[in-house]
């Protein structure tokens, strides 16, 4: 077994000192991450005008339903069925790590925002793999129809992104998958991939988008009421926060 070849130990000046240089790039690479989200917002959509049907926990579905009344829909794709590696017990490997991952569905559905995991597994299954690896709160649907091979995730996994406007019409607007989907499972990434975005006043968004002062719609998970103002506690704390980044941020 070869050495390991670790890095240089230094100073704690000469650590800050890289530690600062390094920042630099760091900085602008949450930048130039924030720069393709505005790019995603301004994708063309496609029309989705095939009918589409899943089985759920309390019967039959459509597709405009998995939406759950919200305009936009991430659908992740998850290899749990015959043939899989690891049926019935387990789902594949590398889709579990990515539904140990997901953070509470709250978060998504307050940014008006449902996220569904997709697989051709039956719902008994499905409840059962759930159940065991402690997945509830996540949406999880039997695909029924050519749903997986018309959006490109039938041999493969991946995450498609969905909007559906005020007349009922559902377009998909965004699709990512290989290492795309190493990403997901965090609050912030599964939004930075909608039309919409965070929906925050500093996105640079489309005129007519829904946006909100930043930091105030975060909420508890457990605690989110529609229409409900800001907790006026939480209002300043934020404020004070948000001013001390920016103040940070050249």
């Amino acid at each position: 077994m070869s050495t390991m070849q670790t890095p240089p130990v230094v100073s704690k000046k000469e650590w800050e000192a890289a530690y600062e240089a390094l920042l630099v790039k760091e900085k602008a690479h949450t930048r130039a991450r924030d720069a393709l989200a505005t790019e995603r917002r301004r994708m063309p959509w496609m029309a989705v005008d095939k009918s589409y049907q899943f089985d759920g926990p309390n019967g039959k579905i459509s597709f405009a339903d998995l939406f759950e009344g919200r305009r936009q829909l991430i659908v992740y794709r998850a290899f749990y069925e015959p043939g899989v590696f690891g049926w019935p017990e387990h789902a594949c490997r590398g889709c579990s790590m990515v539904a140990d991952q997901v953070a509470h569905v709250a978060h998504l559905n307050a940014r008006d925002t449902t996220l569904v995991f997709a697989s051709r597994a039956p719902q008994s299954d499905i409840a059962r793999l759930k159940a065991s690896m402690g997945w509830q709160d996540i949406p999880w649907f039997t695909i029924t129809d050519d749903f997986d091979t018309d959006f490109g995730v039938n041999e493969w996994h991946g995450t498609n992104v969905f909007f559906r406007d005020n007349d009922g019409r559902i377009y998909r607007t965004y699709y990512i998958n290989n290492r795309g989907d190493e990403q997901m499972g965090n609050t912030w990434n599964y939004l930075d991939i909608t039309p919409l975005g965070r929906q925050e006043l500093w996105e640079d968004s489309p005129q007519g988008y829904p946006q909100t002062p930043t930091y105030k719609w975060w909420n508890w998970h457990d605690s989110y009421v529609e229409g409900a103002a800001p907790d006026k506690k939480w209002v300043e704390i934020s404020d004070a926060g948000e001013k001390a980044f920016r103040n940070q941020d050249p």
